[in-house]
Order: C-alpha cells, then structure tokens, then sequence
C-alpha cells in the first residue's frame, strides 16, 4: 500500500492540495512504514494561465480543473490514500474517482498523520473542504 501526503518542506502537510509543490509517498508493508520517497507535484501555478471557472459550482468542479487535477494526481496513481490539510471540492472528488481515498486532516506532520491513518485514528475533517 501507498500513502501520498502533500508538502512543502518534506516534514508538515501542505495546508492545501492545489498549492503543494511536492508528495511524500509512504510504502507500508504489513502496517509499518517502509520507505518514503519524495515526488514532485504540479500545482495551481503550472496552470496560471489556464481557464478558471466557479459559475455556482463547487471550487475545482468545472471540466478544465478536472482535467488540472488529473496533472496533479498522475504522480501518485499508484497510491491509495491521500492526505492534505485542505482542497477544493474538485480535487476531493477527482481523487475519488481515481480510486484514492482523501483525508483531510488536522494533524500538521507528515509522518505522525500516516502513523494515524495506520492505527486508525486519522480523523477526516470534510467540513475544511472549500
């Protein structure tokens, strides 16, 4: 299994998925962490010049974001868990699609919100969706 979290600084959860330049992706085997490695992650400033649309949809749910959060998420297609401290609706959604389970969390450190998930005790906090 792998576990995506979206960073900054290789250490703390990116307050926001669009935004995050990297993904550290955790491999756990048998319920232990047993590699991380860092990948980078295109981000909402790749596609500054991009069409953005909001005409009463949720943020991130019009066709050209969906086709920006599929650039995003080709990086960690191998991944089953994404965890970040905030996105929009859209890329939630995309995620899901993509057979990859989002959480949204409190918790700031990276490797303390896997070791959560891991032990079942990763809290997902919907209502930070925007």
């Amino acid at each position: 299994m792998k576990i995506a979290v979206v960073t900054d600084d290789m250490e703390t959860i990116s307050s926001h998925f669009g935004r995050a330049q990297y993904y550290l992706v955790y491999t756990i085997n048998n319920g232990k962490i047993t590699d991380r490695e860092t990948r980078s992650k295109p981000g909402h400033n790749q596609f500054m010049g991009d069409h953005h649309e909001h005409q009463g949809e949720a943020h991130g749910t019009d066709p050209h974001s969906e086709a920006r959060h599929g650039t995003m998420m080709d990086a960690i297609s191998d991944c089953q868990v994404l965890i970040a401290c905030g996105m929009g609706m859209g890329a939630h959604n995309s995620l899901k699609t993509r057979n990859i389970q989002p959480f949204i969390t409190d918790i700031r450190e990276a490797q303390a919100a896997v070791n959560a998930y891991l032990a079942g005790t990763l809290q997902d906090h919907p209502e930070r969706l925007h």
